[in-house]
């Protein structure tokens, strides 16, 4: 629960600490385009090295593994601390998504060799309040620190508690080790990195030049398309591959693990604008901009138990739909906010977008899990978790483009008085150009990157709303109910519903609904 703690808790620190982290004077100056890294570096690295973790705990026991990611973790977060620039900081989140990648399946590993029968389904109940904890501690954690210290104290706040994981791993958990070893995965690794580092510098540079002709721009994203390609071409002929294309294949599988990935996607996407919105444009303190994120916590902790409750009600596809619909509405409702908007309606809204997305993450999840056979459970878990991350970390990047893209076209007209030397500055983010306004004595520059601020966060969320919505569309294909061969009772095939849950999942996939009592609480945790 502690390790579970860790992870979630930096999760959220950090969303509160962007608009500190691109200030000139308080923080590193990064822009915008650094920010995207320093958020998706971590992200990419845990994306594509989990699956091969759970890999390394079968061969070398996953404790050991757990301990070697616990200091990984802990000794990258005094690296990111103490980073002399933004560079540094970006290399040393990549090195906390090593150690967050080991931790993450060894973790789990470890709750269900530990635990069997009802007591398992219970322990995982219990450690999923450790992802709530972190949710909502993280971003108040995160306010009251940057009004006391420095940014890096966010940071450093991780090695006490690696320290008390560390202690308590040693002293109580057994070195698991699973009897059947699997194969590592070093072509997957290194395509799956390289392919998605590739894809996702092309995608933030074209935020940075605003021009998406450029050989700077399309060369890495073809350079990436070809290399993920290459990486789906090797894992097809492995005899044991870490990621599994070949479930893809599978409507329900495939189908549900793209519209959680594009429903992810949104998120990280409106996260990173919300960042700046509250302590930017708005002028929140950390600490008021961490209470605010507390219902986005609180909504997402209900929503996943209210949404399994309701799937063992009514079934999953009338649930599932129209929560990831509610959500991609809520992402477009971002597009009503300015500078003059009502506390109180920007905290009903975060609640909507928690709740939504809590209702939809675990129940899918537990259906998608259980619409494989049970030997197939792992490789699907490894396929689900990547999709997802991968989801995120292309989510910043785009995000984070459609933002400065935006954003540069909207200041322009504002420039014709700034002089030469700092009209640079101004065009890389509103953060920059409210220190050039301040250094210049020019309150209406101020005014001006803010207004340009909102209107770039209005153009994302229209776009980042269709793509929501997209997943929903996504999901109603892949949650159709099977069809009916003439003469024939209704086939069971590989949809997931019918008019009750089913007792339990096949090879084919009878139904998604039963999923929810075995699998809400495990993708809760």
């Amino acid at each position: 629960m502690v390790c579970s703690l860790l992870i979630w808790l930096d999760n959220t620190v950090l969303s509160i600490t962007l608009e500190t982290l691109a200030d000139p004077v308080r923080g590193l100056g990064a822009s915008p385009a650094e920010l995207q890294w320093a958020t998706g570096a971590y992200t990419l690295v845990f994306a594509t090295l989990m699956f091969t973790a759970g890999a390394l705990g079968d061969s070398f026991g996953h404790r050991t593994v757990l301990a070697i990611g616990l200091v990984i973790f802990g000794g990258a977060s005094i690296w990111a601390a103490y980073a002399g620039d933004a560079g540094q900081l970006i290399a040393a989140r990549a090195a906390m998504g090593v150690g967050a990648a080991l931790i993450m399946p060894a973790n789990f590993a470890i709750l269900l060799w530990t635990f069997t029968g009802p007591g398992r389904a219970t322990a995982i109940a219990i450690s999923s309040t450790s992802t709530g904890v972190g949710m909502a501690a993280g971003p108040v954690l995160a306010g009251l620190l940057l009004s006391h210290f420095w940014w890096g104290s966010v940071f450093l706040v991780n090695v006490p508690i690696v320290v008390v994981a560390l202690a308590g791993i040693i002293l109580l958990v057994p070195n698991f080790r699973s009897p059947t070893v699997r194969p590592l995965d070093p072509a997957g690794i290194a395509l799956s990195i390289s392919g998605l580092a590739a894809l996702t510098y092309g995608l933030i540079r074209a935020g940075q030049v605003n021009a998406w002709s450029r050989p700077d721009v399309w060369a890495p994203i073809a350079v990436g398309l070809v290399l993920l390609t290459a990486f789906v071409l090797v894992e097809l002929k492995a005899k044991a591959p870490s990621f599994d294309p070949r479930l893809l294949a599978q409507r329900v599988f495939g189908g549900g693990n793209a519209s959680m990935a594009l429903l992810l996607f949104s998120v990280a996407a409106v996260t990173f604008y919300n960042a700046f919105y509250m302590q930017g444009a708005l002028g929140y303190s950390p600490m008021k901009a961490g209470l605010a994120n507390i219902p986005t916590a609180v909504g997402a902790v209900v929503g996943a138990p209210v949404g399994a409750r309701l799937v063992r009600r009514w079934s999953l596809r009338p649930v599932a739909v129209p929560a990831v619909a509610v959500a991609a509405l809520s992402f477009g409702a971002v597009g009503f906010l300015d500078l003059h908007t009502p506390f109180a309606w920007i905290e009903i809204l975060l609640l909507v977008q928690g709740l939504s997305v809590g209702m939809v993450l675990a129940p899918v999840t537990g259906a998608l899990i259980s619409s494989l056979p049970l030997e197939r459970s792992g490789a699907g878990s490894a396929v689900t978790n990547t999709a997802r991350q991968a989801g995120s970390v292309i989510g910043i990047a785009v995000g984070g483009t459609i933002m400065s893209i935006a954003y540069r076209g909207a200041i322009e007209p504002s420039l014709s008085d700034v002089p030469a030397a700092q009209q640079d500055s101004v065009r890389v983010s509103a953060e920059q150009a409210r220190h050039v306004a301040t250094a210049l004595d020019r309150p209406a520059l101020a005014q001006a990157a803010d207004h340009a601020f909102i209107h770039s966060m209005h153009v994302g969320a229209i776009w980042i709303m269709l793509i929501a919505l997209f997943a929903t569309a996504v999901l109603v294909f892949a949650l159709r109910p099977a069809g009916r061969r003439a003469g024939s009772a209704q086939k069971p095939d590989d949809g997931p519903e019918s008019s009750r849950p089913a007792a339990g999942a096949t090879a084919r996939a009878e139904t998604a609904n039963h999923a929810t009592h075995a699998g809400a609480d495990l993708d809760s945790h």
